[in-house]
C-alpha cells in the first residue's frame, strides 16, 4: 500500500486560537500543515503572509505544504524557504517560465510543487511531469474556504496518474477543496496521496476525531 497523506488547511482554523490549532494538528494523525498564501491580485481573497508563517513554523513539529496562489512567486522563493517551508506549489496559471521556477524551488531546498485551478487540463503537465514533486488538483476555484467539491476533479485525477505513471515520475497528487468524509476514499481510489482538509477538520465538534476518521477512510 501506497502512504497517503492528511493535509488539514489552516485557512479555516480559529485565526484568534490559532497556537491551539497549531497543537492540534500537531498531536492528531495528520501528517502534513497546508498554508495557503493568497495575495488578493491572484485570487480576490487576501489569508496571511510572511509574519504569520514565521509564526505557524515556530510552533508546528509536521511538514509544511505552502500554496502560494499570488503572482509573481518567482520574488518570494527564497523568502518562503527561510521561514521554514517544506514544500512550495506555484499555480501553472501564475506562471510564465514554470520550469526555471521549479528548479529555483529546488535549488533553494524544498519540494516543488504546481497547482492547476479547475479549468486548467491536467495534459500541459506531460513535458515537465519528473520535473515536479507535487500537484494540487484545485476541487474547488481558488481562493476561500467552505466551497462545494468539483465532480470532474475525479477525471482529472485519473488523467493525471496516467501521465504520472507513464512517465515512471515520483509527483505526488494533492486535492485541495472540499474534502469529506463523503469523498476522501474515491479521491484515494482514483490516484490521489495528499487530501487537503479545511471546514471539515477546523468547524468540526471534535476536529481530532475528525481527522482520524479521515485518515482510516484514506486506508
Amino acid at each position: 500500500m501506497k502512504p497517503t497523506y492528511l493535509a488539514p488547511s489552516l485557512l479555516a482554523a480559529d485565526f484568534a486560537n490559532l497556537e491551539r490549532d497549531i497543537k492540534m494538528v500537531n498531536a492528531s494523525d495528520a501528517d502534513w500543515f497546508h498554508i495557503d498564501i493568497m495575495d488578493g491580485v491572484f485570487v480576490p481573497n487576501i489569508s496571511f503572509g510572511m509574519p504569520v508563517l514565521q509564526a505557524i513554523t515556530r510552533h508546528a513539529t509536521k511538514v509544511i505544504d505552502v500554496h502560494l496562489m499570488i503572482v509573481d512567486p518567482d520574488r518570494y522563493i527564497q523568502a518562503f524557504a527561510d521561514l521554514g517551508a517544506t514544500h512550495l506549489t506555484v499555480h501553472y496559471e501564475a506562471c510564465t517560465h514554470l520550469h526555471r521556477t521549479l528548479q529555483a524551488i529546488k535549488a533553494a531546498g524544498m519540494k516543488a510543487g504546481v497547482a492547476l485551478n479547475p479549468h486548467t487540463p491536467v495534459d500541459l503537465l506531460k513535458d515537465i511531469i519528473n520535473d515536479i514533486d507535487i500537484v494540487i488538483i484545485m476541487s474547488v476555484n481558488p481562493g476561500f474556504g467552505g466551497q462545494s467539491f468539483i465532480e470532474n476533479t475525479y477525471k482529472k485525477i485519473r488523467a493525471l496518474k496516467e501521465i504520472i505513471i507513464t512517465h515512471n515520475a515520483p509527483t505526488l497528487i494533492e486535492i485541495d477543496g472540499g474534502v469529506t468524509d463523503q469523498n476522501a476514499n474515491k479521491l484515494i481510489d482514483c490516484g490521489a496521496d495528499v487530501l487537503v482538509a479545511g471546514s471539515f477538520v477546523f468547524k468540526a465538534k471534535n476536529p481530532t476525531e475528525t481527522i482520524a476518521e479521515l485518515k482510516k477512510l484514506m486506508g
